[in-house]
Order: C-alpha cells, then sequence, then structure tokens
C-alpha cells in the first residue's frame, strides 16, 4: 500500500469526523478526496461517495434514534420525492449527459470537467450555508413543529437532483430546510437530515451498480474507516463548541471550492 493510498484512507475517517460533528459535509470532502488524492474518475467517484456517505450517515442516525431526535413524518415527506429524483438522476441523466458536455471554440469541457466545477460551486454555496450566522428562531429546542408540506417536497426533489448529480448527501440543504421549513429543532433537524441523507444516497447508489464498475474491496475499506471516524466525531462533538466548528469547517470548504474550480479550469 503506498503513501498516497494510506492518506486516502486516513482521509476517510476524516469524513466520517465531519458527519459525527457536525452532521454533514461528509460528501464535501469525499468526492474531492477519491477524485484526487485517490484518482478515481469523477463519474465513479460520485457513486462511490453516495455509498460511503450513505453508510456512514445511516450509523450516525442510529445514534440520534436511540435518542429520540429524529422526526420520521417530516423525513418521509422529505425523503419520497428526494428519492425518486436521485434514483432517476443516477439511472438516466447523469448516462445520459454527453461527454464532451460542450465546445467553446478550441475549448471543450469534458463530462468529468463539468461534474467537478457543479460540485465546486455545490460547495460554494455549502460554505456560506455554514458560515453564515443561523436565526435564533432555528435554534429553539422546544419550538412547535409546523409543517409547509408542498416547499418540504419541492425542496426534497432539488436536493435529490443535486445528489445523484454531484454524489452529496445534501445535509447543508436538507438541515437549513428542516429548519425554516419543518420549524424542526436543531438537534432534531440533525437527527432527520441523517437518516434522509442515509437512505436517499444508499438508494441512488443502486442507480449506478447497473452502470459503473464497482471496486468492493476498496470501497469497503474505505465506507469501513469513514464509519469508525462518525464515532470519534460524535465523540468529540460534545466537547468541542459546534458553531465555531461549521464555521471554520465552512471556511475550509470554501478554499477546496475555489481551488477545485481553478484546477479544473486549468485543465480547460
Amino acid at each position: 500500500m503506498d503513501i498516497i493510498t494510506i492518506l486516502g484512507y486516513a482521509a476517510a475517517i476524516l469524513i466520517g469526523v465531519s458527519l459525527g460533528l457536525i452532521g454533514g459535509g461528509g460528501s464535501i470532502l469525499t468526492v474531492p478526496v477519491l477524485v484526487y488524492i485517490l484518482h478515481i474518475d469523477p463519474v465513479l467517484a460520485t457513486a462511490y461517495s453516495l455509498f460511503v456517505v450513505g453508510t456512514t450517515s445511516l450509523v450516525g442516525a442510529g445514534n440520534y434514534m436511540k435518542s429520540g431526535l429524529v422526526d420520521y413524518k417530516t423525513a418521509v415527506v422529505f425523503a419520497i420525492p428526494s428519492f425518486i429524483a436521485v434514483f432517476l438522476t443516477r439511472k438516466f441523466l447523469v448516462p445520459w449527459l454527453p461527454d464532451p458536455l460542450f465546445t467553446m471554440g478550441d475549448m471543450e469541457v469534458s463530462k468529468s470537467v463539468g461534474i467537478m466545477v457543479f460540485f465546486a460551486l455545490i460547495m460554494l454555496a455549502a460554505s456560506y450555508s455554514m458560515i453564515k450566522e443561523k436565526k435564533k428562531g432555528g435554534e429553539d429546542e422546544n419550538g412547535e413543529v409546523k409543517f409547509n408540506i408542498p416547499l418540504i417536497a419541492l425542496e426534497g426533489s432539488v436536493v435529490g437532483v443535486i445528489t445523484g448529480i454531484v454524489g452529496a448527501g445534501g445535509g447543508f440543504l436538507i438541515i437549513p430546510a428542516l429548519v425554516l421549513l419543518a420549524r424542526l429543532p436543531m438537534k432534531l433537524a440533525v437527527g432527520t437530515s441523517l437518516l434522509i441523507i442515509a437512505a436517499k444516497s444508499l438508494i441512488g447508489f443502486l442507480g449506478d451498480i447497473s452502470t459503473q464498475t464497482i471496486d468492493w474491496q476498496m470501497l469497503l475499506i474505505f465506507t469501513g474507516l469513514s464509519v469508525v471516524g462518525i464515532f470519534i466525531g460524535s465523540a468529540l462533538s460534545k466537547k468541542i463548541n459546534d458553531k465555531a466548528l461549521k464555521k471554520g469547517f465552512g471556511w475550509f470548504v470554501l478554499v477546496m471550492g475555489i481551488y477545485i474550480i481553478g484546477k479544473e479550469l486549468m485543465n480547460l
């Protein structure tokens, strides 16, 4: 096992730590690690990301379920349209995308470059979501849960499409939706988000099994290490100020997003 592979597997633990600490951000790290450290094709990397983040989130959701911090009604309303969107996107839209995506004069934009640039743009949106100050109303642990079913379902569909294209679990989109549209307290939103991410990502991965050649040995090792990381992250979350951590992680994601855009544009 060479040093690059060891670094990639070490990063898998950090992915789990991220999910354990802030209930999201796993896919923001997974795709760049798979593409830039382990040199996996971006399209295949998004498929692997779905499995890694889905499995790791499922373990994390189990911890929240034991504590009663999952709202199942909201999860169902959000998840059903999201499940349909992510499966159809992975099964039909991603394989349908042309390669190259388009040409402008002598410049050719490949499918892989397009996916990574789109992913980087999602990272920038994620960084904004994590850096900005949240309204105090979303932090009320005793707030009444109110449902805006059409908006929650629409948000689920949009997040499902994004998940299908870039392999991102979408926690940075799901949590604000649950807090603002379903009026869930923050801790309940995180637990519910992990359950949605787990189910949505794993269902999306099913759409790839018939279209991608999966290296199961590598994928299971990487996922196992990420699961170890989520236990570490969950333990650390009890000792670290989560607001400061989330903001710091947001700045890290911002820098990574800018780096990826710059790197991919240089490859054009």
